[in-house]
């Protein structure tokens, strides 16, 4: 059987080496997939014949709040992702494990605890990543949005920056009927009736509402 591949997503390319030897310290037969962008990462997901592992950058370029786990984790909701953080270790588990996120590792962590944590998601022992309970309405919309498809959560993020059907139609590349079909059912999924209630997912993703 062949190693584990793994997608590496941040942006500092001397903090991209750090772990991808952490993770050949961890698995030496592993094939590493690289990326600096959140688009590109979530097209290398999309990609990927098999994906074990996803070490997410939490604020990597092209992310908002927790949107990047969101959308990594729509992409390959069966792939647990271990999200890198310079942030609060309690408030960012805490609030990236209702999108997918299985681990945690700091910016400030020595190799060797990078090492381990890698070596136990890729042997499955990430049953807990810690942090504080966030509030129920907030915890209940994340759970909600982690359902979302990935063309639907790219809508919902279109919404929340303020932009018009048309114009997310065009960013997408898919027609305003589409766009409008997709509303409908993340409305039905969210458990929301009109544009205006967005502002609670907008809550629950951490991302800035457009004025």
């Amino acid at each position: 059987m062949s190693g584990p591949t793994i997608l590496v997503a941040d942006d500092h390319p001397m903090f991209r080496e750090a772990l991808k030897l952490a993770i050949l310290r961890a698995a030496p037969d592993a094939r590493i997939l690289e990326a600096g962008q959140l688009g590109d990462a979530a097209e290398a997901a999309r990609r990927a014949e098999r994906l074990d592992l996803i070490l997410l950058d939490l604020r990597m370029p092209g992310a908002d709040g927790f949107s990047g786990v969101a959308l990594m984790h729509a992409e390959r909701p069966e792939t647990p992702i271990i999200v890198v953080s310079s942030a609060d270790r309690a408030e960012a588990a805490g609030r990236a494990r209702a999108y997918g996120a299985r681990g945690f590792i700091s910016k400030t962590a020595d190799l060797a605890a990078i090492q381990q944590t890698i070596a136990r998601a890729l042997a499955g022992d990430m049953d807990a990543i810690g942090g504080d309970a966030q509030d129920r309405e907030v915890q209940a919309m994340a759970t909600q949005i982690a359902a979302l498809t990935p063309t639907e959560l790219k809508v919902l993020l279109g919404v929340i920056a303020g932009r018009l059907n048309k114009q997310i139609a065009f960013e997408l590349g898919i027609s305003e009927a589409t766009v409008k079909g997709h509303m409908t059912s993340i409305m039905r999924k969210l458990g929301v009736h009109n544009r205006t209630q967005v502002v609670i997912a907008a809550r629950a993703l951490d991302v800035e509402i457009a004025d």
